[in-house]
């Protein structure tokens, strides 16, 4: 997934030109699904920044290039709990388990809110997954707070993520928000025991819902 720049990429049928966004503050994204068994050359073309993530796999699936047009940009939530989603691979993509998610959230606000989790697979209410949250932040000095709670895996936890850092999430709840005038930016890579975005809310923390009436009226952070 091209994050910011421009480039050539090539699996095998032609070079092909990707990137218009400078960073993922302005823009909607390239990326390319590479099924196991392909390879893929990259040509910068300005200076660019590429994540890969890669899940195991044996499906025998066709590569596919994602430019902006196909991704999907939604809002979620409402007042201070407001963010923007950026579907780039979801759960209707002909892919074998990975999916691929960008969120914005305004300076302030909270997001993956109220505090979700996806760490049994009982579909369909929930599915196992593992989750990766890369972060940027607009501002350098910027911030913000992701709490991990009643996992199995490790205790009670907040964790301070800064531009470029790096979450696991293996299991339990895991909100996050964002520091006051610091709009952040997540990638979310999730793969798992099935290709759905089914979790379950916190059940103290659902009644929030009920108070949502507008939505935060920054969003959306991005645009195409």
């Amino acid at each position: 997934m091209l994050l910011g720049g421009t480039c050539t990429v090539d699996w095998g049928q032609g070079a092909k030109h990707i990137g218009k966004r400078k960073n993922v503050f302005e823009g909607f994204p390239y990326a390319v699904y590479l099924p196991a068994g392909n390879e893929i050359v990259f040509t910068a073309e300005t200076v660019c920044e590429i994540v890969e993530c890669r899940a195991p796999s044996k499906a025998k699936l066709e590569p596919k290039l994602i430019t902006p047009s196909d991704v999907v940009s939604s809002l979620r939530g409402g007042g201070n709990a407001s963010r923007q989603i950026v579907d780039v691979i979801g759960p209707s993509f002909p892919a074998d388990k990975l999916m691929v998610i960008e969120v914005y959230t305004p300076g302030g606000n909270w997001s993956s809110y109220p505090p979700h989790k996806h760490d049994v697979h009982n579909p369909p209410a929930e599915v196992d997954l593992d989750e990766i949250y890369y972060y940027r932040i607009r501002q350098p000095e910027g911030f913000a707070f992701q709490h991990l709670y009643s996992g199995k895996h490790a205790g009670d936890q907040t964790l301070e993520p800064r531009d470029g850092d790096t979450v696991l999430v293996h299991s339990g709840y895991h909100p996050v928000v964002a520091g006051p005038g610091y709009d952040i930016y997540y990638l979310n890579f999730l793969a798992g025991s099935s290709r759905a975005l089914a979790v379950t809310e916190d059940p103290k923390h659902v009644w929030i819902r009920s108070t949502w009436k507008e939505t935060d009226p920054r969003l959306p952070l991005v645009r195409e």
